[in-house]
């Protein structure tokens, strides 16, 4: 993206106002995004640093851009946990008077979009079958997005960096649990050394504490980011073992201590959050690798 510059013609109270609206964007040399792909680009950049409640809705944008185009703001506030007059602040932050204009950003990023057909309720006689088809939604939802935009190249890296260790560490905690949990088994059942990192007895710090630049570690973490993944992915990098990542945004904890990482984001229902798009990713991480070895 290119700096911001003077616009020839403009008065010096126009200028002034946006100098104030968009301090934080004109600061950091970017001119106000005018896609989402910009908006993504300048969140990825690293250069912003958000307060917490700023950080969360930061989070919830990158993470959910379907929500923020068709919720009110209201919605979108209840959704990310924080009040209406914080996605304001943040939207001005970009140099948007208002979250109305900063939400047609998102408008034009899903439009168009929607499959044929989407939208339409059905409705269920059986309240377990109503949740059961919404979970059945985000786990489609979730896959649909790893097919439409999945990074090759960081993939392809995980898988040789994994496959080159003398011992594969897996960690992940919460919501992660299940999926390294998974990924630990068939790594064993493909005759792949690893320990997974199960923290019982809270030994977690123990049952690393032997891991060295020749091994690796396979980390799994989902905001908001609250486990003790973070401080034991910390402990292998300060001993140089090679790390790799699947979260699910730019702004999580692991990607700077990271040599290459993947992003995964699972679409929720009724507050409970797909697993499906990260156990693919993962099962297909621990296939590259069995095949890599075995060649």
């Amino acid at each position: 993206m290119k700096g911001a510059g003077k616009t020839p013609g403009r008065s010096s109270a126009d200028e002034a106002a946006t100098r104030k609206r968009g301090r934080s964007l004109a600061a950091l040399g970017y001119i106000q995004p005018q896609t989402y792909e910009e908006l993504r680009a300048v969140l990825s950049s690293g250069t912003v640093h958000f307060p917490k409640r700023l950080r969360q809705v930061a989070i919830f944008l990158w993470q959910h851009p379907s929500d923020v185009a068709l919720g009110t703001i209201a919605q979108v506030a209840a959704q990310a946990g924080v009040q209406p007059s914080t996605l304001v602040r943040f939207a001005q932050i970009f140099g948007y008077a208002g979250f109305s204009d900063f939400q047609g950003l998102f408008k034009d990023h899903v439009k168009g979009s929607w499959p044929e057909g989407r939208g339409e309720q059905r409705t269920e006689a059986e309240p377990n079958l109503h949740f059961l088809h919404g979970m059945v939604g985000a786990s489609q939802a979730s896959l649909g997005r790893i097919e439409s935009g999945f990074d090759v190249e960081s993939f392809e890296k995980m898988v040789a960096l994994l496959a080159a260790a003398d011992l594969i560490y897996v960690i992940g905690s919460k919501r992660a649990f299940p999926v390294t949990t998974y990924l630990s088994l068939t790594l064993s059942q493909q005759g792949v050394r690893n320990v997974l990192i199960d923290n019982v007895g809270s030994t977690a710090i123990d049952q690393i504490g032997c891991i060295g630049r020749q091994d690796a570690v396979l980390a799994v973490s989902f905001s908001p980011y609250n486990s003790i993944t973070p401080d034991l992915v910390a402990v292998a990098h300060e001993r140089k073992a090679r790390i790799v990542t699947i979260t699910d945004s730019t702004f999580s904890p692991l990607i700077a201590l990271s040599d290459s990482w993947l992003e995964v984001v699972e679409s929720d229902f009724a507050g409970f959050r797909s697993l499906a798009a990260s156990l693919a990713v993962g099962m297909a991480l621990v296939q590259g690798v069995a095949a890599k070895r075995g060649t």
